[in-house]
């Protein structure tokens, strides 16, 4: 058979099965060009767990004529101002989103920029594009994906149920939402009921409001900061005491310059860092932010860009490990007066201590066996003991001596009668063993031993 080249829209399709996976896939898509587009507030809404129906709405800049026109084709960006593919700032960069999105669905694209005097829409279905019409949207852009894979039937048989996928489009949505609190979020579909995160305050408090938001109270109760920098590498963000952990390590999130990814470097040096304070079986909490140069990071690993290198591995293992002890030595454990179960500890505790007098005696104590219904004079003692009432009845009993020993109550009568003197207490009755009864058990214990 001869060599021929493939058509663009089979190659299309080609590239879109390693870009597009699932709908998850095509939402951190829109939804990083959003960002990159300078957005301050991104809707997201699905349907049929993004199979149906998957709309993204931003306030970005939006594009002019001639860049939606050229933005559905393969390796058209605007992410890249030089081909040096070693100084990449923004989330996207190799233009193969779109065009792979528009190959499998059916895409509508919306978008106003200011220098426009009205938006233009353009659609692609199956690769085919549209030209670009004017339309009306007051700012940034709306991207429609209707049924996805409608082109590549095969592949529909490969996604999960609705709910599964509209879980994974969640996931994503709240690894961006962390990444960027200075953006507000709102998700909604079918499937779940809307959730809004607001955008939050620049900073460290703005960051802990978002994880909060997103990852729960308990996360934000027990957050301790970390923070390490060292040859221009900073390591930030928050990680929850050893009280707060998971069964697996998907409470762990790693952002790269504002990129979540995934890397089993990362998940290895927070395992070491908790070595100390959870047990193998238990993963912790963590949210962790690495900054550094562009240069010392490669994010073109994948075609999905959820993987990255970075030039000195071992620096940024380094200090995640030193950033993450050191918060954890100089928190140490919380004080159990600051959760509820200190609380509920501080309510058992006695509200009063009876003060001890200078001739105590443990005989005196709480504990020690005497009769409830009777003083030490043989009256009979209140129904209920004043605070000090045993040091009271120390007080009141008879002196020791050799003589007279201390009285102790029976158990049948209730009266006192004294105790008898240690020198005139009968001895066991056991009988001791002698020398034939020793050396009888010992032949019977050789002989047992030896039948065995």
């Amino acid at each position: 058979m001869p060599v021929r080249q493939l058509p663009e829209q089979l190659v299309n399709r080609i590239a879109a099965g390693e870009v597009v996976e699932r709908p998850a896939s095509v939402v951190k898509e829109l939804v990083e060009n959003a960002i990159d587009a300078g957005a301050s507030r991104i809707d997201v809404f699905t349907d049929g767990g993004g199979r149906r129906r998957i709309g993204i709405t931003d306030d970005g800049g939006g594009m002019t004529r001639s860049d939606l026109a050229l933005a559905v084709d393969r390796h058209a960006t605007s992410k890249l101002d030089d081909e040096d593919l070693l100084r990449i700032r923004t989330l996207g960069f190799r233009g193969e989103a779109l065009p792979s999105i528009g190959a499998v669905a059916k895409l509508g694209i919306t978008t106003r920029h200011a220098s426009e005097p009205h938006a233009w829409s353009l659609s692609v279905e199956g690769g085919e594009k549209s030209e670009v019409m004017p339309a009306a949207l007051g700012q940034g852009t709306r991207v429609e994906v209707n049924e996805l894979f409608y082109a590549t039937p095969a592949r529909l048989k490969f996604l999960k149920t609705d709910r599964t996928e509209a879980e994974a489009i969640r996931e994503v949505v709240r690894r961006l939402g962390m990444a960027r609190p200075d953006i507000a979020f709102t998700l909604a579909g079918e499937e779940r009921a809307p959730v809004t995160w607001a955008a939050a305050l620049p900073g460290a408090a703005g960051r802990l409001t978002r994880l909060g938001d997103i990852l729960g109270a308990d996360f934000r109760a027990s957050a301790i900061e970390v923070r390490a920098e060292r040859e221009g590498v900073v390591v930030e963000g928050f990680a929850a005491a050893p009280s707060l952990t998971r069964a697996n390590a998907l409470g762990q999130y790693l952002f790269v310059n504002g990129r979540p990814v995934r890397d089993k470097l990362i998940l290895g040096a927070v395992r070491a860092a908790y070595s100390d304070y959870l047990p193998g079986d238990r993963h912790p909490v963590v949210a962790l932010f690495v900054t550094c140069d562009p240069q010392e990071v490669d994010a073109n690993v994948h075609p999905a860009k959820t993987e990255v290198r970075f030039r000195n591995a071992g620096l940024v293992r380094a200090l995640i490990v030193h950033a993450l002890k050191e918060g954890l030595a100089r928190e140490g454990r919380r004080t159990a007066a600051n959760t509820a179960d200190g609380a509920a500890l501080s309510a058992f505790r006695p509200a009063f201590t009876p003060p001890r007098p200078s001739n105590w005696d443990w005989r005196g104590s709480p504990s020690y066996p005497v009769n409830p219904t009777r003083s030490f004079d043989g009256a009979a003692a209140p129904a209920f003991a004043e605070p000090g009432q045993a040091a009271f009845d120390v007080a009141r009993r008879p002196p020791m001596c050799a003589s007279r020993p201390h009285p102790r109550p029976t158990c049948s009568t209730g009266r006192w009668v004294p105790r008898a003197p240690r020198s005139t207490r009968p001895t066991s009755s056991r009988r001791p063993a002698t020398a034939s009864s020793w050396s009888t058990s010992t032949r019977r214990m050789s002989a047992s031993s030896m039948r065995s």
